[in-house]
Formats: C-alpha cells, sequence, structure tokens
C-alpha cells in the first residue's frame, strides 16, 4: 500500500508529466497567463487524464490483449480520450459559461494533449494493475495541475516585474518553465 502512495507521490512531483516527460506543454503554456483559468484547465484535465487512464486499462484489458488487437492501442485509446473531453466541455459548459469562455479553444484540444494519451500509454508500458493505474494517472495529474497553477502564479509576479525588452513574453516564460524544472528535479532526492 505504501507503494502505491509513492507511486502517487512521485507520479506528481520527481516524474512529472510536463516538467520531466515535456507532455502537455501546449495547455502548459498557452493557459498559464491567468491563474483561474490555469486552475480550471489543471481541473478540467486532472478529470480527464484520470478518466482516460481508467478506461484505457479497461479497454486495454478487456477488449485489446484479449483479441490480441494491441496494435490498435493508440487509435482507440484516442477514441477514449476524445469521448472523455467531449464529456467534459459539455459538463463546463452547462455548469460554468465563465469557466467555458477562459479557456476556449484549449479545452477541445484536451484531447490532442499529448500528457493525456502519455499517460494512458505509460500506463499500459509498465503493465500497471488497476489500483496502480489510478494512483498513477491521479498523480499525474496532479502534478500537472500544480505545475500550470504554481506556473501561472510566477507568469502574474513577471507581468509585475521588468523584464528586458528582448526577453519579454514566451522568452522570460521559457526561461521561467526550465527554473521551474530544475527546482521540481529537487524532489528527486526526497526518496
Amino acid at each position: 500500500m505504501m507503494d502505491d502512495w509513492v507511486l502517487l507521490v512521485s507520479a506528481a512531483f520527481v516524474n512529472n508529466v510536463v516538467l520531466a516527460k515535456f507532455l502537455g506543454l501546449c495547455p502548459f503554456m498557452g493557459v498559464s497567463k491567468n491563474l483561474s483559468s490555469a486552475l480550471g484547465m489543471g481541473f478540467a484535465t486532472m478529470f480527464v487524464i484520470t478518466i482516460a487512464a481508467i478506461a484505457s486499462w479497461l479497454f486495454e484489458h478487456w477488449v485489446l490483449r484479449p483479441l490480441d488487437l494491441q496494435v490498435l492501442r493508440i487509435v482507440s485509446f484516442i477514441v477514449v480520450i476524445a469521448s472523455v473531453v467531449q464529456v467534459t466541455e459539455l459538463y463546463i459548459q452547462k455548469n460554468s459559461p465563465a469557466l467555458y469562455q477562459a479557456l476556449g479553444v484549449f479545452l477541445p484540444l484536451i484531447t490532442t494533449n499529448c500528457a493525456v494519451l502519455g499517460v494512458a500509454l505509460l500506463v499500459v508500458q509498465e503493465d500497471y494493475g488497476f489500483f496502480r493505474t489510478i494512483m498513477f494517472a491521479l498523480g499525474s495529474s496532479i502534478g500537472f495541475t500544480v505545475v500550470i497553477v504554481v506556473f501561472a502564479g510566477l507568469r502574474n509576479q513577471l507581468k509585475l516585474s521588468r523584464v528586458p525588452a528582448a526577453l519579454q513574453g514566451n522568452p522570460i516564460a521559457f526561461i521561467t518553465a526550465g527554473l521551474l524544472s530544475m527546482a521540481f528535479m529537487g524532489f528527486a532526492g526526497m526518496a
């Protein structure tokens, strides 16, 4: 049981999908300009990553492996992810129109967010059991949310700072992301 909690914390901080595996950089850079939209995107992606990884694991073990159709893994996972994203998008549109407007085009783009597909594929590659799949997906999604919210806060602080003209905008954002990645590398020594 302790190993499962270590897996969750490791997926969230040590092997973070954004800062260590470099997955999900599009929403990381695109939605992190505003703290509230970053938090909304983080929670939406958290839900999608967790549900999509569970559904993909079930599809892998109940359909693809018994029928020896692992060659269709990526295509089937994309269909599963697109379905989960569509349901999430409809829910947010109905229950939080302001968040739906703030997320804009990035909400449907969760379907093509490589972090979502990456977590589903990593679960299969590592051959996790069902409970460990949940822990890994939850840890990865928590890590995604933490990183995007922290980065949004840092970008808000950068707006108040004097940044040389040549570094304003995306250049200082990428430098800050690199420094944040190095800061998260410090969690690797915790084990």
